[in-house]
């Protein structure tokens, strides 16, 4: 199966040229052209794709348009809309959005601290075998296997709260010790451009590195770079190779682009 053949067709578009009827037609292609102009900063773009398919109950799509509030890209930043958009992707069952949830209200700064919720979404989406949530739980319960965890986690939150230059230090850090995961957090922040200028040839180079390593989320993001061109030259092979590894991993968005064809 190969991934859709259009996905990066409005990679280039200006808001009023994207064809919204056809991206909600087909939510894993619209999703893919949401992630291109996200790669190239075109928020606003990024933001409609995302609007519509979320109006039509996608998940992913929520998801997404939660990170937009909460790093305010292409908006006004707004925590509250962020949780929002969050809840609406978690009860749609998404894994991601449970553990965002989840370290949100355990962190306790851009929205009230609330356990039993925190609780709540990071017990989903361990049930659904994501593990950073499982390591988190085992965080709240004290029962944290590595000092790596802990300085992990306190990345996590100094981001949340913005300081994104003092957690991509621990993450670089960890990443330099081995640390599969902390790269490819470090990879989304070359991407976005948080505590560094955006460096797309950067991010792909870690996200290949994280990849190579066996993870899944590393490997379903150096797809899409691999399939739009952007961050890496096209190779719709070894994308759609990468993409089957992460759906082998149980990686939602890359079950569902493999459903979808």
């Amino acid at each position: 199966m190969a991934l859709p053949a259009h996905a990066d067709a409005a990679s280039t578009a200006n808001t009023e040229e994207l064809d919204l009827y056809d991206i909600v037609r087909n939510p894993v292609v619209g999703n893919y052209k949401g992630y291109a102009e996200f790669k190239m900063g075109h928020y606003d773009n990024a933001r409609s794709i995302w609007e519509a398919l979320e109006n039509r109950g996608n998940a992913q799509a929520s998801f997404n348009l939660g990170i937009l509030y909460e790093d305010g890209l292409g908006v006004a930043q707004n925590n509250q809309h962020a949780i929002e958009h969050y809840e609406r992707a978690a009860i749609a069952g998404s894994s991601k959005a449970q553990y965002r949830l989840g370290l949100l209200y355990s962190d306790g700064i851009k929205t009230p601290r609330n356990d039993a919720k925190a609780d709540k979404w990071l017990c989903a989406a361990a049930a659904q075998g994501d593990e950073d949530a499982v390591a988190l739980l085992e965080q709240r319960n004290n029962t944290v296997r590595s000092q790596r965890d802990k300085d992990f986690y306190r990345a996590e939150s100094l981001q949340v709260t913005r300081q994104y230059e003092k957690a991509a230090i621990i993450w670089k850090r960890l990443s330099n010790m081995g640390d599969t995961r902390s790269r490819t957090r470090l990879a989304w922040m070359h991407e976005a451009g948080q505590g560094m200028p955006r460096d797309l040839k950067k991010a792909a180079m870690l996200f290949q590195q994280s990849a190579q390593e066996g993870d899944a989320e590393a490997q379903y993001a150096l797809a899409v770079m691999l399939h739009t061109g952007k961050g890496q030259a096209k190779n719709l092979e070894a994308a759609q190779e990468w993409l089957q590894r992460a759906a082998t991993q149980n990686y939602g968005p890359a079950k569902e682009a493999l459903a979808q064809e």
